[in-house]
């Protein structure tokens, strides 16, 4: 894994090469073995390498074809890159190493932007064409690994994190306040909007053209659930199966220690399985728990770990928190308030001390239905259908209004349900899934942010890929919106950030295109079936795993949070919240912030989701801003 960044120079400079040697110190992190520049008069790149593939300085980047008129940086992993390379072997190429990064070269060289057609793995990379003065961009298909890019008043630059970009000359702060609404909406900032005006994030499947007369963009892959499948359960489960292992054994490829994480859930139990059975010798397993036995998953972990005899590895998060957490969150160069990210951090610390590669469960619960808000989302649409229209338009949202004047987490249960089902199925999924409503966001901002955004609301990011989505039925509709925004924004942000933090590479079977593009086929009632989250990949991991973690109820990589604001980190949060100099102070009524504080702290009501948001944001603000 590694860090890549660099700058178009047609109109003007932008920088020099220290401007590209500052950019890739800034993201050192991500590949810590080497590091390599290259200038002209039209482009500048720069690499940062993680060495897994290939360790000799034929692997080195940036890297450049044979007849040097192609030079690229590549960040990420293709996994059939050997298949490629013997097709291109067999058409004349001669390969100077052994690395997926000249296999890219070869093939981009035979079919320009078309070779993105026949990758399969987790990578973005930028290609600079120096006898078409074209600097080609891409992303993977389902958003592994990050690119960003500023655009403006001509000048052009990428980077793997937004830390490089803020190191070119001359770079405004300017705050972007959609992306800041969307931020308290959902805990993350969905692509390709970032937290600053002219920076974004490329979006999963696509890839840029950029010339000295423009930006072009365009998708190459779109995942569609509109061609589904009639064969039977047994046959689809039986396929299941066996394109999980052979996504897992792709991903077992490398020069590198390597071992996985197991946090005792399906996902991550079924691959470190399967991992088991294709290995010659132990895997290592990394597992992370907390005091707080309601959140505590270590011992399903063991469970899977003495089956197959791993070599395991455990971490019991207890009192370090706030030792680390500022140090944690500076990995994130946006608002970021998805609270796993503290696990997820010592976890890849865990791991990296083992291994330089690990696999992951990532994906499982987007692509199979596995989190409970879609239970408690089909609750809603049967409910939705039961009562008449009239009583959803014009009672619900009375009563839903009468509610917010009671403070107990009961009505504000009943509330949120109340407008959900007032809301058509799209709107509703957002409603229920908000991390701030509509009357806390309103009653939060100041009058400057209000003006600010204008009548911009974040719902139309949900409402908009469900209504864009291929696919025949609901369920399939909100894995698509979710697998588009969620997955991308949160999950693989959290794990790309942690695992970096620590220079480790994370690979994850459940997230190859193909396991992804056969699984939207599976009808929508194998995956959510009687209740039953994930029964088709339950079904596919019988002969792999026990009862006991087949069927346990779901806990998800949780934290302690409200505990943790009373307690572990509630002086670092109090100084954080209730600073009147603070960062908040910009873009809300720093009064009502005390009030949500009080009234969390008296444990009367449980504010933890919204204080820990502002808390990230502050945190953010106090190091970037």
């Amino acid at each position: 894994m590694c860090g890549i960044a660099g700058f178009t120079r047609f109109l003007s400079p932008i920088g020099d090469i220290t401007t590209l040697q500052n950019m890739g110190n800034a993201i050192a992190h991500r590949g810590p073995d080497a590091s390599g520049e290259y200038l002209d008069e039209h482009v500048g790149l720069c690499h940062r390498r993680l060495s897994i593939i290939d360790l000799s300085e034929a692997g080195q980047q940036p890297m450049f074809s044979t007849d040097k008129q192609l030079a690229i940086v590549f960040n990420g992993e293709i996994y059939n890159f050997q298949s490629l390379r013997e097709e291109l072997v067999k058409n004349g190429y001669i390969f100077q190493s052994k690395t997926d990064t000249e296999v890219i070269l070869a093939l981009y060289q035979r079919e320009g932007p078309a070779c993105l057609n026949k990758l399969n793995g987790m990578f973005a990379f930028a290609l600079w064409d120096k006898q078409k003065q074209r600097l080609f961009l891409a992303r993977d298909r389902i958003g592994k690994k990050p690119l960003y890019y500023l655009a403006k008043d001509g000048h052009f630059a990428f980077a793997s994190e937004i830390k490089a970009l803020l190191k070119l000359p001359n770079f405004n702060k300017n705050i972007n306040y959609n992306a800041l609404y969307d931020f308290f909406a959902y805990q993350y900032i969905p692509d390709p909007k970032t937290i600053f005006k002219d920076i974004y994030k490329l979006e999963p499947g696509f890839y840029l053209t950029i010339t000295a007369q423009s930006i072009h963009k365009q998708q190459y892959w779109n995942l569609s659930f509109d061609q589904t499948s009639h064969q039977s359960e047994g046959e689809l489960k039986e396929q299941l199966l066996q394109l999980i292992q052979s996504t897992t054994q792709a991903r077992m490829i490398s020069d590198v220690p390597l071992g996985a994480f197991l946090s005792g859930g399906i996902d991550s139990s079924g691959v470190v399985g399967i991992m088991s059975q294709l290995s010659t010798n132990p895997v290592t397993t990394c597992s992370i728990g907390f005091d707080d036995k309601k959140y505590d998953e270590i011992k399903f972990a063991k469970i899977v770990a003495n089956q197959y005899k791993t070599n395991h590895h455990e971490f019991t998060v207890r009192k370090t928190v706030e030792d680390h957490l500022k140090h944690i969150v500076s990995f994130f160069d946006e608002p970021f308030a998805d609270p796993s990210l503290v696990p997820t951090y010592f976890v890849c610390e865990l791991a990296r001390k083992q291994v330089t590669v690990a696999l992951a469960g990532d994906g499982g619960d987007e692509v199979f239905a596995g989190y409970e808000k879609y239970s408690i989302d089909a609750i809603e649409n049967q409910l939705r259908n039961y009562f008449p229209n009239w009583i959803r338009s014009r009672i619900f949202p009375r009563l839903a209004k009468l509610l917010t004047f009671f403070q107990a987490h009961f009505f504000r249960k009943g509330h949120t349900l109340l407008n959900s089902l007032s809301a058509d199925p799209a709107m509703g999924f957002y409603l229920s899934n908000a991390q701030m409503t509509n009357t806390h966001w309103h009653a939060l901002i100041n009058n400057n942010t209000r003006v600010q955004l204008g009548d911009y609301h974040p719902s139309q990011i949900t409402t908009q890929f469900y209504h864009n989505a291929k696919a025949e039925d609901h369920l399939a509709k909100i894995l698509y919106t979710d697998i588009k925004t969620y997955l991308p924004g949160d999950i693989l942000v959290k794990v790309d950030r942690m695992s970096m933090a620590h220079s480790l590479e994370v690979r994850a079977p459940l997230l190859d295109y193909q396991m992804m593009e056969f699984a939207a086929r599976i009808p929508s009632f194998l995956k959510f079936k009687h209740g039953e989250k994930k029964y088709i990949l339950k079904e596919a991991l019988k002969p792999i795993l026990p009862t006991d973690i087949l069927y346990r109820k779901k806990m998800g990589f949780s934290v302690p949070l409200a505990h943790w604001l009373r307690y572990e980190i509630k002086e670092l949060s109090q100084q954080a919240l209730l600073n009147p100099h603070s960062g908040l102070a910009n873009f809300f009524n720093t009064q009502n912030i005390h009030t949500l504080w009080d009234q969390h702290q008296s444990s009367k009501q449980d504010h933890s989701h919204m204080l820990w948001s502002l808390l990230m944001f502050e945190l953010w603000f106090q190091r970037y801003m």
